[in-house]
């Protein structure tokens, strides 16, 4: 792989937690594509996303991210249950954005015309104005993707962002991560979920007891998967 197609390398990834290795040295290089990471429920795919985001700290490893334009790059992440604060959909965009070092310094009126055009981008310019708690789950991670787009990373991880909803708003949220995927920003996306995986990714990740049992392109791995973890799950032997 060339250094220019690299997203990130990671090297020798360990987490323990409460007496449990939920990593147990995970070492590839995954590519500047749409990846998803597949595997069954305790494989360490939630972990490994917040190991990468930064949120969790290591027990051994690097996570080394690739420069983009010669800059380190920024990492937003969305889970799979969007905390809102008690305030307005909009107020919410613009609280992540005055939280941002990219972002915290500008006027008022640039904020709210940033967190409009996030909103708008997700369908939710209309609902700028209403409390995010009383939202629908979907458009509760609508706001979330928003939130996280608005900030304009080079990196999204995406942790099961469709898990809780219903199919129309899982249908909606899949269509946001296609855009901002067109938009130029790369996508990590851990996903039960494996029509959405099938539809979405370019390169598959699949993990089984803290480890990466295969790794392939998406056509590849759906089709003739070449671990017998991988094909068990396929199959739906693995929860």
């Amino acid at each position: 792989m060339a250094e220019s197609d690299e997203l990130v390398r990671l090297i020798g990834l360990q987490f323990e937690g409460r007496g449990h290795r939920a990593l147990d040295g995970i070492d590839t290089v995954l590519p500047r594509k749409r990846v998803a990471i597949l595997g069954p429920n305790g494989a360490g795919k939630s972990v490994l996303l917040r190991v990468m985001h930064g949120l969790l700290k290591p027990s051994a490893g690097v996570v080394a991210w690739a420069h983009v334009n010669t800059h380190a790059p920024r990492v937003a992440m969305v889970f799979q249950r969007p905390v809102l604060l008690r305030r307005s959909v909009e107020d919410n965009v613009i609280y992540a954005l005055r939280q941002s070092a990219r972002h915290r310094h500008e006027p008022a009126a640039r904020l709210r015309d940033r967190a409009q055009l996030a909103l708008a981008g997700v369908g939710l310019a209309h609902l700028s104005g209403r409390p995010g708690r009383v939202l629908s789950g979907g458009e509760q991670q609508r706001v979330a993707l928003a939130r996280a787009w608005s900030l304009e990373p080079d990196v999204l991880l995406l942790d099961e962002p469709t898990a809780s909803l219903d199919p129309g708003a899982t249908r909606a949220v899949e269509g946001i991560i296609h855009e901002i995927a067109a938009s130029g920003v790369a996508i990590v996306l851990v996903t039960h979920h494996r029509g959405i995986a099938k539809r979405f990714a370019e390169h598959i990740v699949f993990m089984d007891r803290g480890r990466i049992a295969e790794e392939s392109v998406a056509p590849q791995f759906f089709s003739a998967p070449a671990s017998e973890p991988a094909r068990a799950y396929l199959e739906g032997d693995l929860a």
